[in-house]
């Protein structure tokens, strides 16, 4: 665990507001920007996103369903999305497909919770709450 992990789990969670993980990621180089998008697309996938978690994703991102992560998210595989998604390069895009990447992994993340966690685990993201 590392500030960064705990950073991205409590925006997931809203225990952070969504403005200031915008500015901590725009404070970012795109090297690690980069290094973010693909951490946040492999624990989405960990925490198993599905297809069906695209249309709340999007509204809770605040995207327009014509913003390019929001089309992607829409069509094919949600694995191989999600990986297109983190590799988009211009700072607007990548700005859009964090916002994207954190909603995905909210409502994944709460349902794993609920179907797996709720009687207690080993997360240690499942326990910022209480820390």
């Amino acid at each position: 665990m590392n500030e960064r992990d705990v950073l991205l789990n409590e925006l997931a969670q809203g225990l952070r507001l969504m403005s200031e993980g915008i500015e901590w990621f725009d404070g970012l180089g795109q090297e690690d920007q980069s290094e973010v998008l693909l951490f946040l697309r492999h624990h989405c996938v960990q925490a198993r996103a599905v297809a069906e978690d695209s249309p709340e994703s999007i509204r809770r991102a605040g995207l327009r369903p014509t913003h390019t992560p929001a089309v992607l998210i829409s069509r094919g595989r949600i694995d191989e999305q999600l990986g297109k998604i983190a590799g988009l390069a211009p700072l607007d895009e990548r700005r859009k497909a964090f916002k994207l990447l954190v909603a995905v992994l909210s409502i994944a993340d709460a349902r794993r919770r609920e179907r797996f966690c709720s009687n207690g685990c080993s997360h240690w993201w499942h326990r910022l709450s209480v820390v």
